[in-house]
């Protein structure tokens, strides 16, 4: 819920927003001759000013102490921009990918940029719902101790068999395949891309081909394996979509930068040609 403050800061912070995106393009517009014969001219100061608009996002989250507005506020701008730097883009160049080869390198950043934005939108999305229908909530950090627990505990249960029924079946079958399940979270690709079909499929199959071999004793205890694993395959998804959702940023950012610089050197080179 949205404190006073925050709500009072709101209108303030679109106040801010229509200044940067429109009479900084208009002023500057102003002051170039012949503009309405040189329309790249004008495009190009609204898409360095969005761009300069889309930064400050960033720099919202660091000062979250402000009554800046509310962050979803800021991320619904945030990604209303993004998509319209592309149209600004295109209006820019003409075309879809310029000439020459500093042009390319600022538009093959830029298409990352917008890309890698496109991608942490959805993550954003689409995880957390996943996250919380899958049942279990953990923090990112304590992942590592589940999963150690969750290895003791299916090593245990190996060990109970073994003295209970006298057979080593289950336990060769465990250091054999599971062992290596439980040591680690595993499946990255497909618990990110697919909910985990690939990594459930694996134990399935691995427990119904031992299973045949198992007596009515052991059965019960490959039972309590099943369980462990089926919920490290849940710790296991977690570790995927929060990994991803933590990281994504280390790309975005850093292309963000390197956009910004090589924008910042071509206002330079145009105001240095119109002079």
């Amino acid at each position: 819920m949205n404190t006073p403050a925050r709500k009072t800061a709101l209108p303030w912070v679109l106040l801010a927003s229509g200044v940067l995106l429109f009479l900084l393009p208009w002023f500057w517009s102003r002051h170039l001759h012949a503009h309405l014969g040189r329309p790249a001219l004008v495009t190009g100061w609204w898409l360095f000013a969005v761009m300069v608009f889309l930064c400050g996002f960033n720099a919202r989250k660091r000062l979250a102490m402000l009554p800046l507005g509310s962050a979803s506020a800021w991320l619904a701008w945030h990604v209303t921009g993004g998509f319209l730097t592309l149209a600004l883009f295109w209006l820019h160049t003409r075309s879809l990918w310029p000439r020459g080869l500093y042009e390319q390198a600022l538009a093959g950043l830029f298409y990352l940029l917008n890309f890698s934005g496109i991608v942490g939108w959805i993550l954003q999305r689409a995880y957390p719902r996943m996250l919380t229908g899958s049942g279990v909530e953990i923090i990112y950090e304590r992942i590592p101790a589940e999963v150690a627990r969750l290895r003791g505990g299916a090593e245990a249960v190996v060990l109970a068999c073994t003295r209970a029924t006298g057979s080593d079946t289950l336990a060769r079958h465990y250091l054999e395949t599971l062992d290596w399940f439980f040591r680690r979270p595993r499946f990255f690709a497909s618990h990110a891309l697919s909910g985990g079909r690939k990594a459930r499929a694996w134990l399935r199959q691995q427990c119904a081909a031992v299973r045949l071999y198992l007596n009515d004793a052991e059965r019960a205890h490959l039972n309590r394996l099943t369980a462990l694993a089926e919920r490290k395959l849940e710790i296991d998804f977690h570790h995927a979509a929060q990994s991803l959702m933590k990281r994504w940023l280390l790309l975005h950012l850093p292309l963000a930068a390197a956009v910004m610089l090589l924008a910042l050197w071509h206002v330079f080179l145009v105001c240095v040609y119109a002079l």
